[in-house]
């Protein structure tokens, strides 16, 4: 696994893979699936955006290239709904799910359309009702993987059922970290929910460490002093095609291992080549991941049994 890069991804042909988010990360594990043959639809807001993944895309891997946009608001359970329902109808399985999408820590406390905090409502509840969307396509794919991007940040993470929308303190990072905490105890539930009930599936975490994305720059508000310090400072941060190994190798790697978690392997975490990460102690909470996942179901309206959506 030493120095593990997106040369070293397998042969995805024949394989299909949804994955979230059209900038940074997202277009990063786009394209080195895209040139590892796999069929890649890249889901998000911005059609603009998504035209301009497309197009990098074909321009660096060839017109053939197997890549297409489809409409995706996190923020929006109706959106997710209909994201889900259009899958269905066209596809009869799919091979690989990457969770990546998300927002950071914007200064003011913000709502999803469905009245959630908006980092609780994208990072994490929009992808969990995704994936509940999505199951009974997974399902139909021996060796289907669902992969979710944490963050360091997560561990100062904590789940406060007792405030899940930040309504009564909203304090960004806070908020972020809790975000990113439970899209890892997600994965871990949903790895343990999958094995109990011989769904199939292979649920796998995975972090960037700190990477030089639009995320970093622009989500604290342009001109703001973190903004300003992670531009002044892009020397510190790895490139985006690093920080985005962990989740290619947890996505494509043979015999990574369900339940498991990488992040890059050099200065606690932030920088480097994928390695196994330090899971923090909270994220290994049973009792707490248990009542976020029926909680979660609640929320979004979603159940992952016995038809595995809504």
């Amino acid at each position: 696994m030493a120095n593990w890069t997106a040369s070293d991804i397998p042969s995805q042909a024949g394989r299909s893979a949804i994955v979230t988010g059209t900038g940074g990360l997202g277009i990063e594990d786009a394209l080195a699936l895209a040139r590892a043959g796999a069929e890649v639809i890249i889901a998000g807001r911005s059609p603009a955006k998504g035209a301009d993944a497309m197009a990098r895309i074909r321009q660096e891997v060839g017109a053939a290239a197997k890549v297409r946009f489809e409409p995706l608001d996190l923020a929006d359970l109706g959106s997710v709904r209909e994201f889900g329902a259009r899958m269905r109808r066209e596809r009869d399985g799919l091979d690989l799910l990457i969770n990546n999408a998300g927002v950071m820590v914007p200064p003011e406390r913000k709502e999803t359309a469905d009245g959630f905090e908006l980092q609780f409502g994208t990072n994490y509840l929009g992808h969990f009702a995704l994936t509940a969307q999505l199951m009974p396509l997974l399902r139909r794919r021996r060796g289907a993987r669902v992969i979710s991007v944490s963050s360091i940040a997560a561990r100062q993470g904590r789940i406060n059922f007792d405030d899940l929308n930040a309504t009564a303190s909203y304090k960004p990072m806070d908020v972020y970290s809790q975000s990113k905490i439970a899209c890892l105890m997600f994965a871990f539930e949903l790895q343990r929910r999958s094995e109990a009930g011989r769904w199939g599936i292979t649920s796998v975490a995975a972090h960037p460490g700190v990477a030089r994305t639009e995320l970093l720059n622009n989500a604290p508000g342009k001109g703001s002093a973190m903004s300003t310090a992670r531009s002044l400072l892009w020397f510190l941060f790895q490139p985006v095609w690093q920080g985005a190994l962990p989740t290619l190798y947890a996505a494509t790697a043979p015999g990574v291992a369900g339940g498991s978690y990488w992040g890059p392997d050099k200065l606690s975490e932030t920088r480097g080549y994928p390695a196994p990460a330090k899971v923090p102690a909270q994220a290994l909470d049973r009792a707490v991941a248990e009542r976020l996942w029926d909680e979660s179901e609640r929320l979004a309206g979603v159940t992952f049994e016995p038809e595995m959506a809504a």
